[in-house]
Formats: C-alpha cells, structure tokens, sequence
C-alpha cells in the first residue's frame, strides 16, 4: 500500500519545491508554451552542463521563483517529458539565434515525487528506513536516441538514518519499483554517457551482418538527416531577410555543429551492460528448457570468433537441442567429446530438481556404440544416471559416411545413389501417402485434368509435400542391411560407372566402411513404441484433410542451429565477456522463437523481456481476468548450480 507523500522539501543550493502531492492522473507529454510567470534562474550546476540553447526554455518551463520568498522551485505536478517550442511558422524579424531550431526534449525522473511511492534505504544497518527527497539531483545526463540525443535529470532522495543520499535513477532505487513504473525509465547508464533503450534494441537481433559498426553508421545517418532538417528550416526562415534590400543586412550565426556520436566500441559495452543487467533472466530462461528427445552436435566454427585472452582457448562448441529445436546447453570445449560431464551432470541435475521426466532418445553423431567386448559408449557412460536413456546415431552422419568412399561429389550418380541409399532406410507410412494421392488427384480433378496413374501421380508430388504430410519409418536391422548391401554391390559394379567410364565408388575404401558400420544399423531404427512425428495442424487440398507433422528424428535441427549460431556473435572477433554476451542473448531470443513457433506456428507478440511479459500476464489476468500472452511461459529460477548454457 502506498504510504502518504513525503512533507520533507526538496533543496537544492538554494532551490526548493513544495511538498510532493499524490501523483495526477496519466497526462499527454508536455510542450511548453511560454506564460507570464516571475524570472527565474537555473540551478548552478546544471547551467554548467547544459548546453546554452537548452537553458532558456527548460529555466522557463521547470522552474518558477517563489512570489514569496523569492527562492527557485519547481513547476506544480511535474511530468516525465518536456518538449521545447516549436519555432513560429512566420518570422516578421530575422531570428535572433537557431538555438529554437535545436532544442532537445528533457526527460524528468521524479518517481518519489510523482508516485509518492516508499522508497528505502539499501544499508543493511538502516532496516529499510524511508528515503525522503534532497532536492534535484545536480549531474544532467545526455541521453542518445535513434535520431538525435536530449537530456535527463532526476531527484535526489536521503536517507535520514544514515545520510546516504541517491539520484534516483541509481539502480538501488530502480530495483524497487514494479515493473510497470519501472519500465517508464528509458535509458541505461553509463560513465559519460547514456543510452535509450530503443538503440540497444536495435543491438539484440542477431542477423548475419548486425554488428555495432552498422548501428553506428545508421545512427550516423539518422542524426545527420535530423540536423540537416533542422538547419535547413532555420536557414529557409533566414533566406527572406538575407534578400531585402535593408541598408545594413542582418548578420545570422551559423547553426550548432552535429553532436558527435559515441564510437562503436562504447554501443558495445551499452550492450553488454544490458545484458549483463538482465543476466539471471537470461540464464533463467535458457535453463528452463526441457525435451524427451535430446541431440547433441558440435561446431567448431563459432570458437574462431575468440579473440584477445580467449582466443585459442576453446575448440568446439557443444550444444544439447531438443524435438523442437531449442538449445538446451551450449559449452566450449577444447576437443570434442571432452571433458562434457560437468556439462552432462549439470543437465542430469536440472531434470531432477524440476521433476521433469529423464529424455528417452539422445541424438548424437558419433560415439552412439561400442563394440561388446568395450563396455559402454562415451556418451552412454556420460548420461549414467539416466538408466533408459537410448542412445541412436543420427540416420544424415550415418549416410555422410557412405558418401566418404565416392570419388566424386560432382559424379553423375552421387544424387542417384544417396537417395537410394535414404530408401533402403526408411520407407513411408501407406495410409499418409494414400491420402496425399486422393488429395493431389482432387486437385486435378478440380483444375479439369483427368485421370492419370499412379507412377505420373507421384510425380506431380513434391518433396516438401512429402515431407509435410507423410511419416517415414525405417524398416529394421536385417531389411535395411540386406537393402543397402544391394545398393553397395549394384554401385561398385560396371552400373556405378558413368558415360565416360568414371566410377562412383572406390572399391576397397566402400567395402571398409560396409564392415565398419554394419554394427550402426541397429542404432539408426527408430525405438519402439515412441512416437517421433508431432501433429502440428491440417490442410485441405482436393477437399482431402491432410495432417501436418513435425519429425524429433535426428540431430538435423542442430546443423540449422549451428548456422545462425555464428550469426549470434557479429563481425569475426570477440572479447570473451562480449562473446558470452552475445551468445546468452543469442540463446534466449532462438529458444523464445522455437518455442512459440512450436505452440501457434506464428506470433504477433514479438517481445523477449520476460520480466515484462510476466507482469503483463499477471495484471491480465488479475484485471481482465484473462490473459493477453496465451504464448507466455514462466521461466524458473536460475539456481547456478552448474547448468552450463
């Protein structure tokens, strides 16, 4: 509940306000307009950081002397943004100055004031004693936006206790507002400067080519487009007395220079504050994930973005995906295949302190079998605990081994024989085809064609369609073994060769892999009684009802991944806390886009702040009784306890 406004005033080197007042009710942004009103001046300090075309209308609009005793104080029921005056559309004098050209807009934060909400003190020896206000804080910030900068100042709050004192955009005072107060705050802070929320936005998408040098040379282009507009309008009111025929012509000073803009190393470390600021949330949200089908694959293109101290320090980049495509943990390792059971233990761990059931399947493109006489695999040993756990080779490295004995990539069979190879593995489900040949036949009939046969119907049937609406399965251990020997023997005959002679097989490298991974075909069957295709919704075509699937087969989904993870590091190098940086956000904002892509297939809601999301859900359904975000999942709580992500 909150208490009554504070009565203590506010000074500040001889300026004061009356005693705070309960907050109004939510007003438009203000754009002052001059009134009659008593002279004031600026406080000291802040006339020494402002620039000197801001001070006039921000003395003129904040601050009012007191009739009374004289003394500065500020304006009655204070706002959070203040937009200077235009400049009148008709000058009948040459303009003084262009300082009305390039005013700025100033934010004010004022929450004690404005809300009248308890603030307390930090210090654990004050208990939570009650801040009061001490005046206006006496730093002005500058503030960089997307098209141009303004200013921000704040009030000061104290302690009585122990006399500390806090601006109140300190994170210590920040931290205690809710989030929808809260979220009114619109910048980051840093040393010198400061940074609106909406450019580090522009920082978080993580695209092929979206590093901080391309922001800096679109911020570059926004300021210089909004400078010129300025000085084109003043110089545009300028032109008319430039041209009479006065006998001593007006002589105008030149427009304000272009503010330089902070380099791109400083937009970095903004960015890594805001991610740093958002730590457990990201980390929260990433260790919240959870599959029944896990696949495990390693990259070690992303580990050559390690620059400074790191670089050199890791070899691959491990990551742990699930059916839906989302990354469970992602680790640098210096080998693959390494040194992974602090990560493996980790995961363990997290299932069983959520009291989610263990994976069934893992996923894994090496190290799935051992011969008997070797005892269990790496990777089965790395995952002890989880007893049932079943341990498959994906079906793509499986193939990619066979395709290691042809000659050529550029063979005139190489395709022929790969996708014979596929058939000899899986074969469709009967009743999906069935129906996807009644609905491709009702199409023609629909267009006017008539009827043709099976073999020119399949035809007209494509892969994506294929893909789409039919369910594959293999075939078992002996149909698969003897299929694919057929194949090997058909293809390291005088068939396999070419129109110039050209074989596609090397016959003594085929015949050794043929030995070596006869024992791998046992690990490519899909388990019994599992199912790997997820209904995702239906279509009508030829006024059939065809279902759409979702395969969890394989490890496929992580080479995707492994694509857009180089992207989520920008440029070709990176400190290791930029590194991390990047990598977290990259994460979270994948995972959110897998997940909602999994449940509604598409989603308006494009927003990745779950603070925001969560409090949002909460008022909706504690207000509207329902909620707005049907998408929205509560995260956990990031424990630390050694979930590597």
């Amino acid at each position: 509940m909150r208490q009554s406004p504070v009565k203590e005033k506010m000074i500040f080197k001889g300026v004061c306000t009356a005693a705070p007042v309960p907050a109004p009710a939510p007003a438009p942004p203000v754009v002052w307009t001059p009134v009659s009103q008593p002279p004031a001046e600026l406080p000291r300090h802040w006339k020494e950081q402002l620039p000197s075309f801001q001070q006039d209308w921000i003395r003129k609009a904040l601050f009012r002397a007191n009739t009374n005793t004289g003394k500065l104080e500020l304006m009655p029921n204070p706002v959070f943004w203040w937009y200077p005056p235009q400049p009148p559309n008709v000058f009948t004098q040459p303009p003084a100055s262009p300082d009305v050209f390039f005013c700025r807009p100033l934010f004010l934060w004022m929450p004690l004031k404005m809300w009248s909400i308890p603030l307390v003190c930090v210090q654990p020896a004050c208990n939570n004693h009650r801040l009061t206000a001490a005046g206006l804080y006496r730093t002005v910030r500058k503030v960089l936006d997307i098209d141009g900068w303004y200013d921000m100042a704040t009030e000061y709050l104290e302690c009585k206790g122990c006399k500390k004192k806090y601006p109140a955009w300190s994170d210590d005072i920040l931290a205690q507002l809710d989030m929808g107060h809260r979220r009114k705050f619109p910048a980051i802070l840093t040393y010198r400067y400061s940074c609106d929320h909406r450019v580090v936005i522009m920082m978080r998408e993580r695209t092929q080519g979206n590093s901080v040098t391309q922001l800096y040379r679109k911020l570059q282009e926004e300021h210089s487009a909004a400078w010129t507009r300025c000085t084109l309008e003043y110089l545009t009111a300028c032109e008319p007395f430039a041209d009479s025929s006065m006998t001593e012509p007006p002589v105008f000073s030149a427009p304000p220079p272009l503010p330089a803009l902070p380099k791109p190393k400083w937009l970095l470390s903004v960015y890594a504050r805001d991610v740093l600021s958002r730590l457990p949330e990201v980390k929260a949200k990433i260790t919240s994930v959870f599959g029944s089908v896990l696949k495990m694959d390693s990259t070690k293109k992303v580990t050559k973005k390690l620059a400074g101290a790191a670089a050199n320090t890791a070899g691959w980049c491990t990551n742990v995906g699930n059916e839906h495509g989302q990354i469970l943990v992602s680790v640098l390792t210096a080998a693959e295949g390494h040194g992974l059971r602090p990560m493996a233990a980790g995961l363990v761990r997290r299932y069983r302190e959520a009291g989610v059931a263990p994976p069934a399947i893992l996923y894994v493109d090496r190290d799935c079998c051992t011969p008997h006489a070797q005892g269990q695999s790496l990777v089965r040993a790395t995952f002890a605990e989880w007893d049932e756990l079943q341990v498959h080779l994906d079906i793509w490295h499986f193939m990619r081994r066979f395709a290691a004995a042809v000659i050529t990539e550029a063979h005139q069979l190489y395709g022929i024989f790969m996708a014979r190879l596929s058939r000899c593995i899986f074969e469709l489900d009967p009743e999906d085809v069935t129906a996807l040949r009644l609905a491709k036949q009702g199409e023609l009939r629909a267009r006017g064609a008539g009827p043709v046969s099976e073999k020119a119907l399949d035809k007209l049937i494509s892969k994506k369609e294929l893909a789409l609406h039919c369910r594959k399965r293999t075939r078992g251990v002996e149909e698969t073994a003897r299929r694919i020997k057929s194949l090997i023997d058909e293809m390291d005959s005088e068939k396999g060769r070419d129109t110039l002679g050209v074989p596609l097989l090397d016959h003594e490298r085929i015949q050794q892999i043929w030995i070596d991974q006869q024992r791998h075909i046992a690990c490519i069957q899909d388990p019994e009684g599992f199912p790997l295709y997820m209904k995702t919704g239906s279509l009508k075509k030829g006024g059939v009802e065809l279902c759409c699937y979702r395969c969890a087969r394989g490890s496929t989904s992580l080479e995707s991944f492994h694509l857009h993870l180089n992207r989520f590091i920008p440029g070709t190098s990176a400190s290791d806390a930029h590194f991390q940086a990047y990598l977290l956000e990259g994460l979270m904002r994948w995972n959110q886009d897998r997940m909602e892509h999994a449940v509604t297939g598409k989603h308006e809601l494009r927003t990745y702040d779950s603070a925001e999301r969560e409090a949002m859900d909460r008022l909706s359904r504690k207000v509207l009784k329902k909620s707005l975000d049907e998408c929205f999942q509560r995260p956990g709580v990031y424990t630390g306890k050694n979930n590597s992500c």
